[in-house]
């Protein structure tokens, strides 16, 4: 079928982009928004609505899928059961007295709840509360300390497991074990050169304040009565992790475990939550979950639309004409998921990024499991960098300041830490591809690396 709109080539692509992000800048919720792209391109191509409805149905069936509703659960659980207050307690004993060490905790916890719950909200709502204050009591500004959150909770999307990294799977049909490998060595780097950038940040501020030194035997003490109390924190993700690369169980039966895990452990041995509360919780998160499935619908009908319509290839062709160079094509692939990660949250850019641009990757000879790792990088950085920053924007209501105090912080640590890793993991596939091909080595060498 052609692609032409009114004559003009690819006219298609830009007006149903247009209308969507459009629509996404006013303010409409994300589902209707892609509603309307669809139906755009449903109508001004002459589909029938009610041929492509059974396929999306059909398709959510996925067993993967399903796994998606109890990470969002767990990440609520998280919040409220008592496990964040564990993690921050680990790294602070293990860091927690060497200048800047509190931001340093910052960073580590936000990893720790990523090996948990597996999306940026998650970590910016279980630690904004925990870290925050603690940080202002030791002299960082509030400022300073909520805009480091809201860049390190992208480490929520590149740590397994990871909610975006699942949706990728499910939309480009790669193995979502894969694709969360691919996030470990961009998360591990992300963590060290956020710390580093914390370091340089405040090691002249004569306001901040660092707990006393003590003996090697004493901090040894305190690390282990740290990692006593938060054991069972600790132990979920060995068994998450452990269950699913150990063959144990699948994705959405790993779920399922931390999730009935979390709920024994946040009434049973913290005592954090009630019986009130878990209604509460899984109420608010089934909103969640409505909105995140009723995307994935719209978003398989509007790829499979697109894809009998050629738009995928037509975009293959508008860049290919703009640049042959692997490099730059690579470039500008960064750029578009910068600007798109600015306009959207985790979720909604995973689901429209990966159809659109997957055919392309293929294309240039991308790697699909190394694009996972790209997706992550740049839709993290897009989601803490204004005007929109949509995870910026959530960090300042859980930090309670005013956004404009936070950004000198943010982006620093965008410019000095995520592009650096935007830039290594993108030109860089080893990065990401290692892990993979050293634990999945039948599964990559099937996938062609």
């Amino acid at each position: 079928m052609e692609t032409a709109l009114f004559g003009i080539p690819n006219l298609g692509i830009f007006v149903d982009l247009a209308i969507l992000v459009g629509l996404l800048l006013l303010g409409v919720p994300a589902p209707y928004a892609f509603l309307a792209a669809l139906v755009f391109l449903v109508y001004t191509y002459g589909f029938e609505p009610t041929a492509q409805l059974p396929m999306a149905f059909h398709k959510l069936k996925a067993f993967t899928l399903l796994s998606v509703p109890f990470f969002i659960m767990l990440g609520g659980f998280m919040s409220l059961g008592g496990m964040a207050d564990k993690l921050v307690a680990v790294a602070e004993a293990m860091v927690g007295r060497i200048k800047g060490g509190l931001g340093a905790v910052t960073i580590i916890a936000c990893a720790m709840v990523g090996a948990i719950a597996g999306t940026c909200s998650a970590a910016v709502a279980s630690l904004g509360g925990i870290v925050v204050p603690q940080m202002e009591k030791q002299g960082y500004s509030r400022g300073y300390a909520t805009g480091m959150l809201a860049v390190a909770s992208v480490l929520g999307q590149l740590i397994p497991p990871s909610v975006p990294m699942i949706l990728y799977g499910f939309v480009t049909y790669m193995p979502i074990t894969a694709c969360f490998l691919a996030g470990v060595g961009p998360g591990i780097l992300t963590v060290v050169i956020y710390c580093i950038v914390n370091y340089f940040m405040v090691r002249n501020n004569p306001s901040i304040k660092v707990a006393p030194s003590i003996p090697f035997k004493a901090q040894t003490r305190q690390v282990g009565v740290s990692i006593r109390k938060g054991f069972f924190t600790l132990l979920m993700p060995i068994i998450l992790l452990g269950g699913i690369y150990g063959g144990i169980f699948t994705t959405t039966e790993a779920a399922v475990v931390a999730l009935v895990y979390a709920i024994i452990i946040g009434m049973f041995v913290y005592r954090y939550l009630s019986i009130k509360m878990l209604g509460n919780i899984f109420v608010s998160q089934c909103v969640t979950t409505g909105v995140v499935i009723l995307m994935v619908v719209f978003v398989i009908i509007l790829s499979r639309v697109m894809t009998m319509q050629n738009i995928p290839q037509g975009l293959i062709a508008m860049i290919s004409g703009v640049t042959e160079n692997y490099y730059v094509t690579l470039l500008l692939i960064n750029v578009f998921l910068i600007l798109l990660g600015m306009i959207v949250d985790d979720f909604t850019g995973t689901l429209l990024a990966a159809p659109l641009l997957f055919p392309l990757i293929q294309h240039i000879g991308v790697h699909p499991i190394h694009f996972a790792a790209i997706l992550g990088t740049n839709l993290g950085l897009g989601n803490v960098t204004p005007p929109t920053a949509p995870i910026l924007y959530l960090a300042a209501r859980v930090g309670n300041v005013s956004v404009d105090k936070m950004i000198k912080p943010a982006l620093t640590f965008m410019v000095f830490g995520a592009l650096p890793v935007v830039l290594v993991t993108t030109y860089w596939p080893d990065l990401s591809l290692f892990l993979p091909r050293l634990i999945m080595p039948t599964v990559m060498a099937g996938l062609g690396g």
